[in-house]
């Protein structure tokens, strides 16, 4: 079984009602299920770098050994554009990257992922965020990151170093 998905960035979602709430319509709001077959999957971060690939290949190669499904995120760039009116504040505005559609079609002609269930999660907003809340949805047996080098992750700290000291389950970090 391979494929991917495409599901809604995290700014278009549908809020969930309170189970909790004294409504019992609201209550009954179904929450987006996950597919059983990623249950206490693999998570791995992906946006086509040469660190996210070598992530991307020790978490097939997880999900293999496990038996388990590959939840391939990608957290997609928005990218903020500043609209200015006159006299009133900025606005800024989110412009969607196209790239997790590019990544989808790759990773769909990819040899390499014909051994294990995959599919490919699109978000957007803040990458730890974004990668810990998928592992909970599918209630990910581990986290699996490329290491940031450069200039930037020195002085706004890697995804990796952020995402270890929060995530509430194992995070892997591939050189």
């Amino acid at each position: 079984m391979a494929g991917h998905e495409f599901s809604e960035p995290a700014d278009r979602k549908r809020p969930v009602a309170d189970p909790t709430a004294a409504d019992p319509l609201a209550a009954a709001e179904p929450r987006p299920s996950c597919d059983p077959a990623f249950r206490h999957g693999v998570v791995v971060g992906f946006d086509g770098s040469t660190s996210s690939e070598r992530a991307l290949a020790y978490a097939i190669g997880m999900a293999h050994r496990s038996r388990s499904g590959l939840i391939i995120v990608h957290v997609a760039n928005r990218l903020p554009t500043t609209v200015w009116a006159g006299c009133e504040p900025p606005v800024f505005v989110d412009v969607p990257d196209h790239r997790t559609e590019v990544l989808g079609l790759e990773l769909a002609c990819a040899d390499y992922l014909a051994e294990v269930p995959w599919i490919l999660v699109e978000r957007g907003g803040d990458i730890c965020h974004e990668l810990e809340e998928v592992g909970r949805e599918y209630e990910a047996d581990a986290i699996v990151v490329g290491s940031t080098h450069g200039i930037v992750g020195r002085i706004f700290g890697s995804v990796a170093g952020r995402l270890a000291k929060r995530a509430q389950r194992p995070v892997i970090v591939i050189p």
